[in-house]
């Protein structure tokens, strides 16, 4: 996959150095298909890619920095401050400051910072192969497991195969559970709540998971692409919603809540379209989601911009309402710290949070793991790109397990919110089980 000389000049340029090694030279490569080329002789692999912007794809693990509780990612930020300057890593994080604790889950810890052995690191600026090697350690091996990379060839979309499909909830258990949080809401126990859903889908035969995020990629190009391999499972997806970037001084959300199908011919998805931004329900639902994002926020800056009203964000099976949050902050907090203050979010968790996470806790039956957890990239002086992690699933051989959910607020009807997330299943649900 590489040219001789810019490995020759990447061990030329580690062997001048001591402690941990960076080093990087420019290259002709794709980043995801660097890790389709790499995710088998590498047992650990990701990839995170931002719409129009930064592509990240990384093999093997160089430093990994896991933490839990409720400080977990300022803890991450102090992690990772003797990582060079610029040089960037991959972040990922369960919903849960405690993480997950199902089998499907094995490996995944509640957040982990991890900085590859190995990274094509593709941006406005050009391509990069970037290489790291810890103190003490033989670089050799390295390049000569890059040096044995070839092209993965075309992606391999699954085929139809026989499969078996189980919710969990069930669909009635799950409308009950979101009657009863219409009647806690109206009840005055909390504004909001999100409440999610699960299926695993069995097949006869495995889907390679990096390809499955090339096809993601490829049908949901306004989305975050995100794949991330290690202990036997992948976490795989393509997420509408930026929790927080961090560039300099500059800081912006891109908060989504109220959702509506796209419409089969221009007329009815415009139909659609507009009653969405007309629905009472919808708009005070994203509203929610703004004013805790902008009160979360404006402890940290000195300017923030928050349009008066929502936009609309038209994605591939669905639309959302969408406010795009701007922002100058007064001090240097990072990107970690930010998403730590943001996460998780009403768009995810509800308000009052912790009301809403007690009752999250109380009613969902099904393990959310990494799911609306934070996906991304975070550099040791503070800048980043951290996304929510929705639309997704994780692939452990024949077994994938996918999630969705939908914001419940007083006037939510049961079986609107149950056909919200069946489109929010339809990506991945789709690709897995071809007919």
């Amino acid at each position: 996959m590489f040219d001789s000389r810019a490995l020759r000049d990447l061990a030329s340029l580690l062997s001048r150095s001591s402690g941990l090694r960076v080093a990087a030279v420019p290259v002709d490569a794709d980043p995801l298909e660097f890790v389709r080329a790499g995710s088998r002789p590498f047992d650990d692999a990701f990839y995170f890619a931002s719409p129009g912007g930064r592509r990240l794809g990384g093999l093997g693990v160089a430093r990994r920095f896991v933490a839990a509780g409720p400080d977990r990612f300022s803890g991450l930020a102090e992690d990772v401050a003797g990582i060079p300057a610029g040089y960037p890593l991959l972040l990922g994080s369960s919903f849960s400051g405690d993480g997950p604790h199902t089998p499907e889950w094995d490996g995944f810890a509640a957040a982990a910072v991890v900085l590859p052995s190995a990274m094509i690191d593709a941006g406005p600026n050009g391509t990069l192969l970037r290489v790291a090697v810890p103190p003490g350690a033989d670089h050799r091996p390295l390049l000569d497991a890059l040096v044995r990379l070839e092209s993965p060839g075309a992606p391999v979309v699954p085929e139809p195969s026989d499969h078996a499909v189980e919710s969990k909830p069930s669909p009635a258990e799950w409308r009950d559970q979101v009657a009863e949080a219409v009647a806690a809401i109206r009840a005055g126990a909390m504004r909001k709540v999100v409440l999610s859903r699960s299926v695993a889908i069995t097949t006869d035969v495995a889907a390679e998971p990096f390809d499955v995020v090339h096809t993601l990629a490829e049908q949901y190009p306004r989305c975050y692409a995100f794949g991330w391999q290690m202990y036997g499972g992948t976490f795989v997806g393509a997420s509408p919603e930026l929790l927080v970037d961090r560039r300099g001084n500059e800081v912006a959300a891109n908060p989504l809540a109220g959702s509506a199908p796209r419409g089969e011919g221009e007329d009815e998805d415009r139909y659609l379209g507009q009653e969405l931004m007309t629905s009472g329900k919808d708009r005070i639902e994203h509203a929610l989601v703004v004013e805790d994002i902008a009160a979360r926020l404006g402890e940290y800056v000195s300017r923030l911009d928050v349009p008066a009203a929502p936009s609309l964000a038209r994605m591939a099976t669905v639309q959302h309402l969408s406010t795009h949050i701007g922002g100058t902050l007064r001090g240097d907090t990072h990107v970690l710290e930010l998403t730590g203050v943001l996460h998780p979010t009403p768009a995810v968790g509800g308000t009052p949070r912790d009301d809403a996470l007690a009752f999250i806790a109380k009613v969902e039956s099904a393990e959310r793991g990494w799911y609306t957890g934070a996906i991304g990239w975070v550099e040791a002086g503070g800048d980043g790109e951290v996304a929510l992690a929705l639309r997704c699933g994780v692939l452990r051989g024949p077994v994938a397990h996918l999630f969705a959910g939908a914001g419940i607020v007083a006037d939510s009807d049961p079986e609107r919110e149950l056909v919200e997330t069946r489109l929010k299943f339809k990506p991945l649900l789709d690709l897995l089980t071809p007919s």
